[in-house]
């Protein structure tokens, strides 16, 4: 029965894209398993893992405080989220399972980390930087106070605050083996920035999280019957109502380039496509976050003082710890056989955290610092 299940979770592709990432994945535990974090693949993983984990602490501690202030809608981004999660990745580890395996193919493999579940493909670090993400973007934009403009300006600026933010992490991770994206399924994978596949920058990145919010701050953000803020099943069934929405709303977003696939897809085409859309979600996104009026803006948090900003630290060391190898790489693959993000794209993003980082400390002296 073993070797059945185990065949059933590691057809040939999962197979070569595990093995390069240097594990057996017939060889996994179907339901956990734990790792010494000091004998991962590469030393860097405990520190993502660290920076991932606490900040999803972080964000159910901050959520619960303004829960109990009166707001439940940064609680909602903490559920929400994880709704999202088992919804979308499943099918995207065994899409054979749901009958997408001609549809979508084996598409990436993340690597072995310190906790493992769902037959090693589902590390605890990627289930808790769906919350940690969410409250990071949410609350960015919260504090600035676009919300002030309406559900869809907050939207569009969290889609552009997360690509910022999540493209730092994503242009990294198939270089220090985080995990590995399969270059063999042209039909989702192709086309590509550098490592990084375009549908992942623009629907993952960006419009899914866009959507999540649109969704949430209008399902949760309304007042309940008596007048005051959404609790018990009346918050409940909304939660779970946005995380299950977000993915059919999300592939809504790829339809443009879908006119350019077929058997043999117009991958030049795609690109410009998604090229097109992601300078939208740059301009649309920057010219409503920076165009805020500053006497507008929220209390700081603790949560949004701390966590953006340790979040582009780490991952900027991250980043110069791993140059080196980025600067030898041969035609795009590091000494180790590894893919090399794309480094202008890398400092385009950081550059990006950095005026939303100025924005969001500047100018707040007439803001009142909050207490959670």
């Amino acid at each position: 029965m073993s070797a059945l299940i185990s065949s059933a979770t590691c057809e040939e592709a999962a197979e070569a894209v595990t093995q390069k990432l240097g594990f057996d994945c017939h060889d996994v535990s179907p339901v956990v398993s734990v790792h010494n974090p000091f004998g991962l693949a590469n030393w860097t993983q405990p520190v993502l893992e660290l920076l991932i984990i606490a900040g999803a602490i972080f964000a159910l501690v901050h959520a619960i405080r303004r829960f109990r202030e009166g707001d439940p809608v940064n609680l909602a981004f903490w559920f929400a989220p994880l709704v999202y999660l088992f919804v979308t990745e499943p099918p995207l580890y065994f899409p054979e399972w749901f009958g997408l395996d001609k549809q979508f193919g084996f598409i990436f493999a993340h690597n072995i980390f310190t906790v493992q579940f769902m037959w090693d493909r589902l590390p605890l670090y990627i289930i808790a930087i769906y919350p940690a993400l969410a409250q990071l973007t949410y609350e960015l934009v919260r504090v600035l106070g676009v919300f002030k403009r309406g559900a869809l300006a907050g939207a569009v600026a969290v889609a552009f605050v997360c690509q910022v933010f999540y493209e730092i992490f994503d242009q990294l991770g198939p270089q220090l083996k985080w995990w590995a994206w399969n270059d063999a399924n042209q039909d989702v994978n192709h086309p590509a920035l550098a490592s990084v596949p375009m549908s992942s920058m623009v629907l993952f990145a960006s419009v899914s999280f866009g959507v999540l919010t649109f969704l949430i701050v209008k399902l949760v953000g309304s007042k309940s019957a008596d007048g005051g803020p959404r609790r018990g099943w009346s918050l409940t069934w909304r939660i779970l109502l946005a995380g299950a929405l977000a993915p059919p709303a999300m592939g809504l977003f790829g339809i443009p380039a879908s006119f350019f696939g077929g058997d043999t897809p117009n991958v030049t085409g795609q690109a410009w496509v998604m090229g097109i859309e992601l300078g939208l979600i740059w301009l649309a996104g920057a010219w409503v976050l920076f165009t805020q009026r500053r006497h507008e803006s929220e209390p700081m948090t603790p949560f949004a003082r701390i966590y953006p900003a340790a979040w582009v630290i780490v991952f900027a060391g991250l980043w110069l710890a791993s140059l080196p190898e980025f600067l030898d790489a041969k035609d795009g693959i590091t000494s180790d056989g590894t893919p090399i993000g794309s480094g202008l794209y890398t400092i385009l993003c950081f550059v990006g955290a950095a005026g939303i980082l100025f924005v969001l400390f500047s100018g707040r002296n007439k803001a009142k610092v909050a207490v959670g």
